[in-house]
């Protein structure tokens, strides 16, 4: 009989991982504290259960691992990973696509909460002031998700249960569903944005997407629009947008992940009235980590079975198309 296959789970940050008995059933575990300590297994080593946030240094190994054969990552968007690297030694990379989309949508919903509900200027008011401004329903305003995968789709079925119209945009065009009214490609982007309340940019960072947030795009929003990211940062012009929010081209953002990781605290954003700044946890709902190990836990089946893995990542778009948890 075989030996059973060897797995690291490479956790580079200090944390307390998730009960891993059942995947210990599965195959010969050992845990490293950094991707310097994959070096004396690599002659055995199959797969990799990447915590860790030193991910792009696994590339650097996949090399001198001969039977390498699965990285598992436990975030969603893996660019660092997502590397020809991989399939040129025969690894095939997957992720944690669908484990944060309930959490990611709940915020969404929260963020936009705050501005229409002036939930921002009501935590300012000092004692005393009692101001009579009317709140914004946002019932029956347009949201435009701008990336309309398992994510996306998870924030546009809470928005519409919320009475908003919603519409995506994708990598293609695609037929409305019961979340979105029209789903329509990259190249009327500007267009959907002019008729957007609120827009969400939940996209993944891509040589087509770095920067597609930029100037111009938030020139064609409207001013009373308010921007949501929890894709990535960098799929996002800072200066542009900074401008965009001090000049009142647009009316406000919600931001939760940023181009530099902490957000510098010398960034003007931390101390923009019609800003919100959340630290990159927007997705974090109390069981991810758990989630994530269950997720793990059941491709390592698969793995061990010889049979197809979920949320494989296509290397070359640098997502995995219709991944859900």
């Amino acid at each position: 009989m075989a030996p059973s296959p060897l797995v690291a789970v490479v956790d580079a940050v200090d944390r307390e991982l998730p009960d891993l008995r059942a995947a210990a059933d599965l195959a010969r575990l050992v845990q490293v504290t950094g991707v310097e300590d994959l070096e004396v297994h690599l002659p055995e080593l199959e797969a990799v259960f990447a915590w860790n946030f030193d991910r792009p240094r696994l590339l650097d190994v996949v090399p001198r691992a001969p039977r390498l054969r699965w990285i598992q990552s436990i975030s969603a968007g893996v660019e660092e990973l997502a590397s020809p690297t991989l399939p040129t030694h025969g690894v095939v990379l997957t992720n944690a696509a669908g484990v944060y989309d309930p959490g990611l949508a709940e915020s969404v919903l929260g963020f936009l909460l705050a501005f229409s509900a002036r939930l921002l200027e009501d935590a300012r008011l000092r004692p005393g002031e009692w101001p009579a401004d009317e709140i914004t329903l946002l019932r029956g305003t347009t949201a435009l998700v701008v990336g309309a995968g398992s994510i996306g789709t998870e924030v546009g079925r809470l928005l519409r249960a919320a009475g908003l119209h919603v519409r995506g945009v994708a990598r293609t065009a695609r037929t409305p569903t019961e979340t979105f009214e029209e789903i329509v490609g990259p190249d009327e982007l500007m267009s959907e944005l002019s008729r957007s309340d609120h827009v969400v940019n939940v996209l993944p960072i891509t040589d087509a997407t770095r920067g597609i947030f930029g100037a111009e795009a938030f020139a064609a929003m409207r001013r009373h629009a308010v921007f949501v990211n929890i894709g990535r940062g960098t799929t996002v012009d800072e200066p542009a947008m900074i401008q965009a929010l001090e000049r009142g081209v647009i009316a406000g953002a919600a931001l939760d992940v940023f181009a530099a990781e902490p957000l510098p605290a010398e960034s003007p954003l931390w101390r923009m009235p019609n800003v919100l700044v959340s630290p990159h946890r927007a997705g974090d709902h109390e069981r991810w980590a758990a989630h994530v190990v269950a997720l793990f836990v059941d491709n390592l089946e698969r793995f061990v079975a010889g049979e197809p893995l979920r949320n494989v990542v296509d290397i070359e778009l640098g997502y995995a198309p219709g991944g859900r948890f």
